[in-house]
């Protein structure tokens, strides 16, 4: 790059500025008021792991082979960012001796994760999550449990017309002969796939039903269905699901289609969509039972469920529902010295930073110019200081919506304020 050219942010991220925040905050104070409700306690893990723990879970998905971002460290280890954040929780609950207390380990997350994938409206290569996990029980119930806080979190925030899609994708026990029969059915039409599809048809084939390329959607509607293909205790547990789910009056669509990108998921998984959406990377929220990850990561065979909220596409959709969520002003009372005062203006802040927040205005300019700022600021009050009112330690105290100044000692200050 030139030097004459400005340095520009990365393709494929983005800064997010003060006036997005108040809706970032909406999205993760409901997020984290409603895990708390239901009894999950708040973790965080690394952002750099181990290669390995990410190859280990899922070595044949996008998230890993084409979009995992990889580099060696300078002591010539494997590391990699994380591209979701579950291995990393379930890393944690064994390292941490989670797995020695009460179980199960109900824990949320919120951090950034990362893929190189294609960058388009609403997906970045640094992108932000919400994630809960549920370890150390198969209880069907858990399933339930994680299902209903995910759409009260949504409900918090504002998002009312959702969708629900559910399925069940069977366990080490009955997948492995329904892949088979998934396999046989799709190979005499491997000449129609496309390349990706091709490719998975032997290493990952429960992805070609997640197929969005249109030439293969007619394909899926003569494929096997796992439903019909489930082993006693994935029947019963995908029934118990289903009747917690109706007793709780949560209402729900079964997607025979529905699977999830990672390997380490079985039996439920689920998504929650807008009600009018109809592109998979329009989810809100997607999960399900990973049974099977502690023992791919090397730890004992532990049950655990959970989902991932996509913090970009719902903080998108608040702020498009005309949320009522302002950007406050960055400070309540900006101070303005007229002249050389920056000791006396320091000094008042810090006296009113009692009870409000508090910026002094620095520059060197009039005192006109600085109130246009006091205006852009968006400030309740402003504190005039002039070179005579500091050597008798008062100021003029200037309520900006309507104008209103009264002269205060400066100890008067935050009683007034307050």
């Amino acid at each position: 790059m030139p030097r004459s050219e400005p340095i520009k942010a990365v393709r494929g991220v983005r800064d997010i500025l003060p006036a997005e925040m108040p809706v970032w905050r909406a999205a993760q104070a409901g997020a984290a008021a409603v895990a708390r409700r239901y009894g999950y306690e708040e973790i965080i893990t690394p952002i750099i792991e181990h290669a390995e723990l990410i190859e280990r879970v899922g070595e044949d998905t996008d998230a890993v082979a084409k979009e995992l971002y990889r580099f060696d460290d300078r002591g010539g280890r494997n590391l990699a960012l994380r591209p979701e954040a579950t291995a990393g929780v379930v890393r944690a609950y064994f390292e941490g001796a989670l797995n020695q207390g009460a179980q199960p380990s109900r824990l949320y997350l919120f951090g950034p994760m990362f893929r190189y994938d294609r960058p388009q409206k609403g997906r970045y290569r640094q992108f932000y999550q919400f994630n809960v996990e549920a370890i150390g029980s198969a209880a069907p119930g858990l399933d339930t449990e994680v299902v209903e806080l995910a759409g009260d979190w949504l409900n918090e925030v504002g998002l009312q017309d959702l969708r629900l899609e559910l399925n069940t994708i069977g366990d080490g026990k009955c997948r492995p002969p329904y892949l088979e029969r998934l396999k046989e059915y799709y190979r005499p039409l491997k000449s129609q796939l496309g390349g990706d599809s091709q490719l998975r048809l032997e290493r990952n084939p429960l992805r070609l039903l997640d197929s969005k390329v249109p030439q293969e959607q007619p394909f899926k509607n003569g494929a096997p269905k796992i439903i019909d293909h489930l082993c006693d205790e994935c029947a019963e547990h995908w029934s118990s699901v289903r009747r917690l789910l109706d007793a709780a009056s949560i209402e729900y669509q079964l997607n025979p289609y529905l699977v999830r990108g990672l390997d380490y998921y079985t039996r439920t998984v689920f998504e929650f969509y807008p009600g009018g959406a109809t592109g998979q990377q329009d989810a809100l929220a997607s999960g399900g039972r990973y049974d099977g990850l502690a023992e791919a990561e090397g730890w004992p065979s532990t049950p655990g469920v959970g989902f991932a909220g996509g913090l970009d596409r719902v903080t998108e959709l608040i702020a498009a529902a005309g949320s009522e969520l302002t950007t406050s002003s960055p400070a309540d009372v900006l101070v303005l010295p007229d002249g050389e005062l920056a000791v006396e203006a320091a000094e008042v802040a810090r006296i009113c930073r009692a009870v409000r927040s508090v910026a002094v205005d620095y520059e060197a300019k009039s005192l006109r110019a600085k109130m246009r700022s006091a205006n852009k600021l968006g400030a309740r009050w402003v504190v005039l200081i002039s070179a005579e009112d500091a050597a008798r330690r008062v100021a003029q105290l200037r309520e900006m919506s309507t104008g209103d100044q009264v002269e205060l000692a400066w100890v008067e200050l935050p009683t007034r304020l307050a």
